[in-house]
C-alpha cells in the first residue's frame, strides 16, 4: 500500500509536469484545433485598360463572350463566381466574375459577359476585386457590320460634320479659304512628326484663332476620335501637354497650340472630304465618303518627355501600347521570339511621314497563325491600343476585319523585345492593318528615348483614295 501512494504520487507529479507543459506550449493532441482560417482574395491593381475580349460584339445580336482583366500582387486564393453586373452607356449585357484561385503574384480575372446589346457604342463595365476596383468596355458595332467598299458606318460623321459647320461659322472668308483645300493626294500627304517650324503644314494654326475657335477646331477632332481614356482625343490632348512642357525647356517651336487642322475636299454629308489634324508628335487623317468613314489612318503619334508628373499626375499618353505590345512580345515561347527577332536594326519607323503607300511587299517575323489562343487574344490587344484611337463604332467594325485577317498577321522586333531602350523596334503586319513602334533618342530630354508610331492601314490609308 505504501508503493502504491509513493507511486500515485510520483504519477501525479509527472502528470503535473506534461499538464504545465501542455499548457505552455499549447500542444494538447486531444483537443488540437486545426481549422485553416481562408485567406480573403487580394491583389495590388487591376489593369481593366488592357482587358482583352474573346469576341466582337454587334447591336441587337445576342452575346456570349470573356473579358478577360490583368492583375498584379495576387495572394493565390481562392474566389468564388460573383454577381452579374449590368452594363451601363449601351446597355443590355451582363459581366459575371467567374470563380478562380489567384495567382501569387501577377495574373488575370475572366468575367463571362452575356446579353443583347441594346444599341452600338461602348457597354461599360464597373468592377471591384481584392479591394481594387476600375472599369473595362466593350465596343458595340452597329449592325450591319462593314459596308461593301470596305468602310465602317458610324454616327461619328454626322457629329464631326455639325463640328465643322458650327467651326466654319465662326470663321472669315480668308480662314476658310485658309482651312478648306483641295483634296488631293499632295495635300492629304503633307503632315510630319517634326515641329511646324521645321516642317511647313497646311490649314489653320491653333494658336492663331480666339480661344472659342480653338474651342470649336478641337471640338471636331474630339468628335472624330475615340473616348478610351489615354486613347483618342484624350492622347490627342496628352501629347499636346507634353509639347508644352518641351515649350518650356526650349519655347522656340514647341507648345503653344502649334497644330493645324485641314479639310481637304468640302465637308459635307455626300461626297469625299478628309480631316487632317497635325503638329509635333501627332497626325490624324480621318477620310469620309457619302457620311461614312472611308479610312481613319494614318495615325502618328510620338511623345516626348516619354513620361511626366505634373500637378502630382503622371502622363504616359503611349503606356498603353507600351504595354500591350511588351505583353505580346513575352507571350512568345523561344522558338517564337527567335522567328519574330529581326537582324535588321532601326533607325525610326519604317513607314512613317513621307512614306506613303511603300509597304513592304514580304512579311517578316512569326505567323499569328503559329500562336497559341491566348498568343492571339494578346496580338488583338496590342492592335485595339491604336485602333481605338478612331471613334467606337469605327474601331470595332476596324478590329472586326482585323480579326478576320489575323492568321494573314506576322509580329516582329528587334533590340530587346522588352521594348524599353533607344533602338528597340516591334511591328505588326497584317493582310490590312500596319503598326510600328520604336525608341528613338532624346531630342530635347537628350538622356532619355522617346516613342515614335505609326498605326496604318494597306487599304483603307486616307480611305483608299490615291
Amino acid at each position: 500500500m505504501k508503493n502504491f501512494w509513493k507511486e500515485s504520487r510520483n504519477n501525479a507529479w509527472v502528470l503535473a509536469l506534461i499538464l504545465a507543459f501542455g499548457t505552455a506550449s499549447g500542444i494538447f493532441f486531444a483537443c488540437q484545433d486545426n481549422t485553416t482560417v481562408a485567406t480573403s482574395p487580394s491583389i495590388s491593381a487591376l489593369n481593366c485598360t488592357s482587358t482583352t475580349f474573346s469576341a466582337t460584339a454587334t447591336s441587337g445580336t445576342a452575346y456570349n463572350g470573356t473579358a478577360t482583366v490583368p492583375y498584379t500582387g495576387g495572394n493565390g486564393a481562392t474566389f468564388p463566381a460573383g454577381t452579374a453586373i449590368a452594363s451601363t452607356g449601351v446597355t443590355g449585357l451582363t459581366a459575371t466574375l467567374q470563380a478562380g484561385t489567384l495567382a501569387k503574384g501577377d495574373g488575370a480575372l475572366t468575367y463571362a459577359i452575356s446579353g443583347t446589346p441594346s444599341a452600338s457604342g461602348t457597354a461599360n463595365f464597373s468592377i471591384s476585386f481584392g479591394g481594387q476596383s476600375c472599369g473595362f468596355a466593350l465596343t458595340v458595332a452597329a449592325s450591319g457590320g462593314t459596308t461593301t467598299a470596305g468602310m465602317c458606318p458610324s454616327a461619328s460623321p454626322a457629329r464631326v460634320l455639325a463640328a465643322v459647320n458650327a467651326f466654319k461659322a465662326t470663321l472669315s472668308a480668308s480662314q476658310i479659304a485658309t482651312v478648306q483645300l483641295a483634296y488631293t493626294s499632295a495635300n492629304a500627304y503633307k503632315w510630319s512628326n517634326l515641329p511646324a517650324s521645321l516642317s511647313a503644314r497646311n490649314g489653320l494654326r491653333l494658336a492663331d484663332l480666339t480661344q472659342q475657335q480653338r474651342t470649336l477646331a478641337l471640338a471636331i477632332v474630339q468628335a472624330a476620335t475615340g473616348t478610351v481614356p489615354n486613347e483618342g482625343f484624350d492622347e490627342v490632348n496628352q501629347v499636346i501637354a507634353a509639347d508644352d512642357v518641351l515649350g518650356t525647356l526650349q519655347p522656340n517651336g514647341y507648345g503653344n497650340f502649334q497644330y493645324y487642322i485641314a479639310f481637304y475636299g468640302s465637308p459635307a454629308a455626300t461626297g469625299t472630304w478628309q480631316l487632317q489634324f497635325t503638329g509635333h508628335h501627332i497626325t490624324h487623317n480621318i477620310t469620309y465618303k457619302d457620311g461614312v468613314v472611308a479610312g481613319g489612318t494614318p495615325i502618328f503619334e510620338a511623345v516626348e518627355p516619354d513620361t511626366w508628373t505634373t500637378g502630382g499626375t503622371t502622363f504616359d499618353p503611349l503606356g498603353q501600347e507600351k504595354l500591350a505590345l511588351r505583353a505580346m512580345l513575352a507571350s512568345l515561347t523561344t522558338t517564337q521570339a527567335a522567328s519574330a527577332k529581326l537582324s535588321t536594326s532601326f533607325g525610326d519607323i519604317v513607314l512613317g511621314p513621307g512614306k506613303d503607300k511603300q509597304f513592304p511587299a514580304t512579311k517578316v517575323g512569326v505567323a499569328v497563325s503559329m500562336l497559341s489562343d491566348a498568343q492571339k487574344a494578346l496580338v488583338l490587344a496590342a492592335m485595339r491600343t491604336y485602333v481605338q484611337d478612331l471613334d467606337a463604332e469605327t474601331a470595332q467594325c476596324l478590329m472586326n476585319t482585323y480579326q478576320n485577317e489575323l492568321n494573314g498577321t506576322f509580329i516582329a522586333f528587334a533590340g530587346n523585345a522588352g521594348i524599353t531602350a533607344q533602338n528597340d523596334y516591334v511591328r505588326i503586319d497584317g493582310p490590312s492593318i500596319w503598326i510600328e513602334l520604336f525608341y528613338a533618342g532624346g531630342i530635347i530630354y537628350r538622356n532619355q528615348p522617346h516613342v515614335h508610331s505609326i498605326y496604318r492601314d494597306r487599304t483603307r490609308d486616307y480611305g483608299g483614295s490615291f
